[in-house]
Formats: C-alpha cells, sequence, structure tokens
C-alpha cells in the first residue's frame, strides 16, 4: 500500500467509526441537527478521498448517503427508522472495504457495492422524498428554478450608506480563494430557497445540471474578480498540529528510552560503590564532576521515558465507540431493548492494552446481552424495566486502568455454576465451594451453562479467551453478581505494558518483584501463628488474615520467612517473604518460550540482577492458578 492511499484509509477509518457513533446518536435524538451536518460532511470527504484513490463501490456508496442525508439535513424528508438502517449498512460496507484496504488487499479487487445496500439506500431517498406528494410538479420546478436564478442574478454587493465601502471586496481580499468559494456556494444555495415558492410550476427541469456546473465553475471567477481590485493576498500554509509514526517504530522507541533509564540507574549504583573508596586530588574532582553528569545522563532519560511514554497512551474511547452499533444489532437479533451507557471514554491506557481488550470486551458484551439480560416478559415479571441496561466503565487507579462492564439483568447463581462444572467433569465435588471461586468458573476452558450453542454465545470458549487476553497484558479480571439484580466484571490492567513500578522481595534466595498495585504494607511476622482449619492466621487492624508463603506457592524450597505484605486482592491476605530491598520501576520482558506458573515476565534490577516478576492476576487470585482451581 503506498502512503497516499495508507493515510487514507487510516483518515476513512476513523471518519467511518465515528459515523457509526453519530447514527446512534441520531437514533436517539432525530432532531439533532448537528449530527445530520456531522454524517453528511463524513460521508462527503470519505466520498472525495476515495474518488482521488479511484474506489469506485466506496464512492457510489458514500454518494446515495450524503444524497439521503442531504435530504434530512435540509428538512426535505424527516429522519426514520429506514434512513438510519440504511445509513448503518452503507457505513459498514465501506469500513469493511477500508479494512480490506489496512490489511493489504489491492484497490481493484475489492468488491462492487452490493446491489441490497443499493436498493436500501434508494428506498430510504424515495420514501422520505416521496412525502410531499401533494405538489409533485412543484418538486420538478425546482432544477429549472436554480437555473434561472443563477443565470439572471449575480451575487449582490453589500454597500453602506453611511461609509459607501464595498464589504465584499475587504472581505475577498482577506478570505483564501477555497473559503470564498464556499461561501458564495453557501449564498446561492440560501438565495434559491427563498426564490422557490415564486418559480413556474410548468418548467421542465432537464436544463438544471449543465447550468448549475457552470455557476459552480464560474464562482471562483467572480469571487477573485473583487480581490484583483484591491492587495494581492498570499495566503500561508496550513501549519500541522501532528504527524502520524509507525507503532513499531513507537515501539522500538521505548524499548530503547527503558533500557536507558536502567543503564542510568546501574550506573549510579556502580558510582555509590565507588564513592565508598578514598580519592583525593584530581581523581575526586574528576569523580565529582562524573556524579554530576550521571545524575544529568539519568534525568535525560527519564524525560525521555515518560515522553515516549506519553506518544503511546491513547484514550479507551477509541475502542468503546465501536461497541454501540455491536449491541445495538445484536440485542435486535435476540429481541431484546438494551442500551449501553459509556462513562470516562478519556481514560487512556497504553495503546497495546487498548488493542488488546477488543475482544474481550466483545465476548463480555454477548454473554451479558444473551446470558445477562432477561426476555421482555421475564423482566416485567421482576419488575424491572423494559429496556435493559449495560454500562461500560474505565478509571485510572493508581498505576492501573479499571474497565468495568455490568449490567442489569438476572445475575448469576453460583450453586447452578458449581453443578454445570461438575456435570461437564471441569471441577471435583469438593472444589469452588466460595461464590467468588464459584463466578470464577465461567472461564474455564469449555465452560457454558447452555445446553445447544447458538450464534452468539454457548460454545464455552467466548470467556475462556477473556480471561487469557487480560492475564497476557499482566491484568486480572474478577466478577461480581448479584442473582435478580445483575453482573459486573471489573478488569485491571497496567496503564503501560513496559514499565511497571514493583516492590522487590527475596525469598529462598531468588530475587522477585510484585507489582505495587496489590501491595498495601508491609508487616512484621511473629514466629508462631493462631491457626483456622489448619492454615495460618494472623490478626491485621483488628482483622484476620490468611498467611501464604511466597516460597510455598511458587514450588521453592521452604526457607525463614518473618517479613510480610498485605496484599490489597479481592480477598486479603499476608505474603511472607524473607526480605524486602525495596522498590523500582521496572522494563518488563514477557516469558515466551517458556510458561511458569505465577511469573509474568523477567527484569534487571539497578544492580543487573536477573529478577522474575510475579504476575498481577496470580496475586489478586490469592496466589491460585486455574490449574489447581480445576484440579
Amino acid at each position: 500500500m503506498d502512503d497516499m492511499l495508507k493515510d487514507f484509509v487510516v483518515e476513512a477509518l476513523d471518519l467511518a467509526t465515528n459515523v457509526e457513533e453519530h447514527l446512534l446518536t441520531l437514533e436517539r435524538n432525530p432532531g439533532d441537527l448537528n449530527t445530520l451536518n456531522a454524517v453528511f460532511r463524513s460521508f462527503h470527504t470519505i466520498k472525495g478521498g476515495a474518488g482521488f484513490m479511484n474506489l469506485p463501490a466506496m464512492v457510489s456508496a458514500c454518494h446515495l448517503t450524503e444524497n439521503l442525508f442531504d435530504a434530512l439535513r435540509t428538512g426535505k424528508a424527516p429522519v426514520t427508522p429506514l434512513a438510519i438502517e440504511a445509513a448503518l449498512q452503507a457505513s459498514g460496507f465501506v469500513a469493511d472495504q477500508l479494512t480490506e484496504l489496512a490489511n493489504g488487499a489491492e484497490p481493484a479487487s475489492l468488491s462492487a457495492m452490493p446491489d441490497t445496500l443499493e436498493k436500501i439506500l434508494t428506498h430510504a431517498i424515495e420514501g422520505q422524498a416521496a412525502a410531499p406528494a401533494t405538489a409533485p410538479a412543484k418538486v420538478e420546478a425546482k432544477p429549472k428554478a436554480k437555473a434561472k436564478k443563477i443565470k439572471v442574478k449575480p451575487v449582490p454587493r453589500v454597500n453602506t450608506d453611511a461609509t459607501d465601502l464595498d464589504w465584499e471586496s475587504l472581505y475577498n481580499a482577506v478570505v483564501p480563494a477555497h473559503a470564498q468559494l464556499a461561501q458564495s456556494a453557501s449564498t446561492i444555495t440560501e438565495e434559491l430557497e427563498e426564490e422557490e415558492e415564486h418559480e413556474d410550476e410548468h418548467d421542465a427541469p432537464a436544463e438544471a445540471p449543465p447550468v448549475v456546473q457552470q455557476a459552480a465553475t464560474a464562482g471562483p471567477i467572480a469571487a477573485k474578480a473583487p480581490a484583483s481590485e484591491g492587495a494581492r493576498v498570499i495566503s500561508a500554509p496550513v501549519k500541522e498540529e501532528s504527524i502520524r509514526v509507525d507503532a513499531v517504530k513507537l515501539d522500538a522507541l521505548l524499548e530503547v528510552a527503558g533500557e536507558s533509564v536502567q543503564a542510568a540507574n546501574q550506573a549510579s549504583v556502580l558510582l555509590e560503590k565507588l564513592a565508598q573508596f578514598p580519592f583525593e586530588g584530581q581523581t575526586a574532582t574528576l569523580m565529582a564532576a562524573l556524579a554530576e553528569t550521571l545524575n544529568r545522563a539519568s534525568r535525560y532519560s527519564t524525560e525521555l521515558q515518560r515522553a515516549t511514554l506519553s506518544t503511546r497512551m491513547q484514550p479507551v474511547g477509541r475502542l468503546f465507540q465501536k461497541f454501540p452499533r455491536l449491541v445495538r444489532e445484536l440485542a435486535k437479533d435476540l429481541g431484546k431493548d438494551v442500551e449501553l451507557v459509556i462513562e470516562g471514554a478519556e481514560t487512556e491506557v497504553d495503546r497495546v492494552v487498548v488493542d488488546s481488550l477488543y475482544d474481550p470486551l466483545v465476548h463480555m458484551l454477548r454473554n451479558a446481552l444473551d446470558h445477562g439480560i432477561e426476555e421482555a416478559p421475564d423482566r416485567a415479571a421482576a419488575g424491572k424495566s423494559s429496556k435493559a441496561i449495560i454500562s461500560l466503565k474505565a478509571w485510572q487507579e493508581a498505576s492501573s486502568v479499571m474497565i468495568e462492564l455490568s449490567d442489569d439483568g438476572k445475575g448469576m447463581d453460583p450453586q447452578r455454576l458449581r453443578e454445570k462444572a461438575i456435570s461437564k467433569g471441569l471441577i471435583s465435588e469438593s472444589a469452588a465451594q466460595t461464590n467468588d471461586e464459584a463466578f470464577q468458573l465461567v472461564f474455564l476452558p469449555g465452560f457454558s451453562t447452555k445446553e445447544v450453542a447458538s450464534s452468539v454465545s454457548g460454545r464455552g470458549v467466548g470467556m475462556d479467551v477473556v480471561k487469557t487476553a487480560v492475564e497476557k497484558h499482566r491484568g486480572a479480571i474478577r466478577i461480581d453478581s448479584v442473582l435478580g439484580s445483575g453482573t459486573r466484571f471489573s478488569i485491571r490492567l497496567p496503564i503501560e505494558l513496559s514499565i511497571v513500578p514493583t516492590m522487590l522481595v527475596r525469598t529462598a534466595g531468588a530475587a522477585l518483584a510484585m507489582p505495587m498495585a496489590v501491595v498495601q504494607r508491609v508487616v512484621e511476622l511473629p514466629e508462631t501463628f493462631q491457626a483456622v482449619g489448619g492454615a495460618p492466621v494472623m490478626r491485621d487492624q483488628g482483622r484476620p488474615l490468611p498467611v501464604l508463603s511466597l516460597a510455598a506457592v511458587l514450588g521453592y524450597e521452604a526457607s525463614i520467612e518473618r517479613v510480610g505484605i498485605v496484599m490489597a486482592a479481592p480477598n486479603p491476605y499476608i505474603l511472607a517473604v524473607s526480605a524486602v530491598d525495596g522498590t523500582a520501576d521496572l522494563v518488563i520482558k514477557p516469558m515466551t518460550a517458556l510458561t511458569v506458573p505465577g511469573i509474568a515476565g523477567t527484569a534487571r534490577s539497578a544492580e543487573g540482577e536477573l529478577v522474575l516478576v510475579i504476575g498481577l492476576s496470580f496475586l489478586l487470585d490469592g496466589c491460585r492458578t486455574t490449574a489447581r482451581l480445576a484440579a
């Protein structure tokens, strides 16, 4: 794909996505003139670029939709469900063609506009335009009125009696030519609409198109004429406020920035060790200069890292705006009345996180619509509104981004979940005794409460995909549900993926790091503990918390562990370690060739030591894994 086509595809995809959001807004508020104009402009812009790139099918679809919205925004036709549906199909067709181009397809290989799309757009245009059928002759006389008006009456100049100034000449002297053309066209259009009612009803419309074209061509000449009488105007080029950079280059830049920070930290540690030795004379002067230079280099490398991170941050609204249409169409297929409420779309997160969340959220929305939301009679019997609400929220919490998807449906029955998992042979009779553990069963591969799979859900793979995708990016997911009231899925993800604030600990001679997002505080452990059900328990701020050995849960040899870390998990507990070495922002390298339960990646400490990074989801789940739960 050449650069021009690539730029067009990126810009047009953004416009097509915004169009869908505008159309769904328009469906709820048909009288919103700003939204009508925005949709018209978007299709007009895409049509212009598609024509330049020689994409005839896209041009045809945009042209018909543009005609439809021209009638809607000028009030010649009302906004109807047929018009919204036709425009949604057109935007979907345009988005599909743009996606094919983005995936490397050649423009010549794109399919033609489907006949069904052309028919629905044509019917929408004709059906709406035919509404004022009481005066057909008057409608036909409009083209002739345009021809007569443009031929005979030039655009008048506006002079004031007080100063006798030619305001139009002054206006044309300071406004660029392309803006003058737009103004002239707007003036002509307004005058035509004022004169339509006074034209002859029996004039023929055949002559209108060529005359209109001549008038449009003459517009720039007429606009330039007054400017030639005054000063010569040279318009300055438009200043570009942003540029596009390939994501691969940004990733490479971030990796280099992170490594530079690590190198600066290691150099600082080495300098501190050197400072323990006595230096005199010129050597002491050189050491002082080296320390100052290293501090400056460390400061600049940190700023470089922050600046690079900011270039990768994107609002989650870029992702959320794809879902209203998905919910609308699925609800329509299922015969349910559902509204999607979005909050916190401005929350920024690493672009990799944004891209990775699409599939998980799609699966969760489909399950909420199919499993969670009841049928209309069931909602009425439960005293609920006929319109169900699905809420999608995002916000920042410390160094994490929280994404919450909730519904006001029927909720989950933990007992039924246990019985279904046992019947499928996924867990043993003694497993998943608590409600929280029962809710986690929906993430097991092959688990589904549906007896027969449908086109929406029921195959037992969706929620497994969700958990896998979230944990791949060092995140965690939690389910809260109340039977009869609804279900809430909470996803916690790091705001950015490559650099994570961590606490450095040691146990059984191994250096480890855990995300600070789950660390509440550090406490001293006694030599002996109270026991509840044979498990050690310690009181912390008046509440009994279970104590787990980090060496034991990771499979290390037993060691003396007298330091406890209170974990801010859904079910709080204390994790025992041998020592705490402090905190550090580490550049995390994912483990690709080897999978170790509980370990999310590796990093290098400031001293250059290899550190194993414990997974966030592993810590939030109480140091349990899916494999152990299923056993």
